[in-house]
């Protein structure tokens, strides 16, 4: 059964880049290190953001992400220390090359999921957009840490480059025992925003492929599978996750955002100091989430346009939505 996942507003998420540091150049990875530093956060670091954040809310969820996360030998302590401020859920997200042998400093019952991210469901597809030789060193990573006892989870980014192959992920999910798999769309920042708005899907090709595909995983599978929502249909009221929502990424430079859209640029709402958020002045990303506009979602219209489409009158023939809301398929 499919339902639209209403916006979180009591609780609190952040979306924690210990580094940025990674092994891999993928071409669409949205990491800038020009405006996200390429400080490793440590022990100390770690453990100060953690208890902020876990104090804001009765419910906190984590998920640690880098570059790639599994590069921080801290990581595994950043994982138990969640666990004991008493996080909901805590979450990797990896390449699934499982640096610093983490499977085994960090035990199943002590994270919810480890995602790791495929662009393909073969080496030919997947390769030419993550690194040679990504596809068997990750579906390796997924099958030792099911063996180990951890729940696992993928995500698929979904562009111009590989929704031809998205069908063929029905047999893969199922022979990599997913828990749960995530189809993500591709957002034109960091590196993918040197291929621009050719990599962005049209409403027609996303609806007519993603939702189908999606429901079969989900119902043939019985897993739990999430997809971004991307266009409103008719009479569909736009709604801004950082209006309603208290969604935090954090990033080691000390920045933090509340939409993922604007990371590309230094207009982050707040800084981290040591035990406080410190809100920036003057035009910053906050500034623009109440606008209202035809197009739906503001940063959607400055940032990666390419998904729009207008008639003659110069009117959008559909709004988009906020990049958090999402549909989300079970039949369990």
């Amino acid at each position: 059964m499919k339902r639209t996942v209403d916006f979180k507003k009591n609780a609190t998420n952040i979306f924690f880049h210990i580094l940025t540091q990674c092994n891999l150049k993928c071409r669409h990875c949205y990491i800038n290190p020009s405006q996200h530093g390429t400080k490793t956060l440590g022990k100390e670091e770690i453990y100060d953001w953690l208890k902020f954040f876990s104090d804001k809310n009765k419910e906190a969820n984590v998920i640690f992400l880098g570059g790639e996360p599994t590069l921080n030998p801290d990581l595994s302590y950043g994982i138990k220390k969640a666990g004991e401020l008493g996080y909901s859920s805590i979450t990797i997200d990896t390449n699934g090359y499982l640096f610093n042998d983490i499977l085994n400093k960090i035990k199943p019952s002590e994270v919810d999921f480890i995602s790791f991210s495929l662009d393909g469901a073969s080496p030919e597809t997947n390769d030419p957009i993550r690194g040679k030789g990504v596809f068997d060193t990750c579906t390796k990573g997924i099958k030792n840490a099911v063996d180990k006892g951890f729940t696992t989870s993928l995500i698929y980014t979904v562009s111009s480059e590989n929704i031809h192959e998205l069908e063929n992920m029905y047999d893969l999910v199922k022979d990599l025992g997913i828990s749960r798999f995530f189809i993500q769309v591709i957002g034109i920042r960091g590196s993918a925003d040197k291929k621009g708005s050719s990599l962005q899907l049209t409403k027609e090709l996303w609806e007519n492929t993603v939702p189908d595909i999606a429901d079969k995983i989900a119902k043939d599978h019985k897993i739990i599978v999430t997809y971004p929502k991307v266009f409103l249909n008719e009479g569909e009221k736009f709604e801004c996750a950082g209006l309603v929502a208290d969604n935090y990424f954090l990033f080691p430079n000390n920045r933090i955002y509340k939409c993922p859209l604007c990371e590309d640029y230094p207009i982050h709402s707040y800084e981290f100091k040591k035990d406080h958020l410190e809100k920036n002045s003057g035009i910053t990303e906050s500034s623009l989430f109440d606008l209202d506009i035809p197009e739906g979602c503001v940063l959607n219209k400055i940032i990666q346009p390419g998904n729009l489409s207008y008639d003659k009158e110069g009117r959008p023939f559909y709004k988009i939505a906020c990049c958090m809301l999402k549909e989300e398929i079970s039949y369990l």
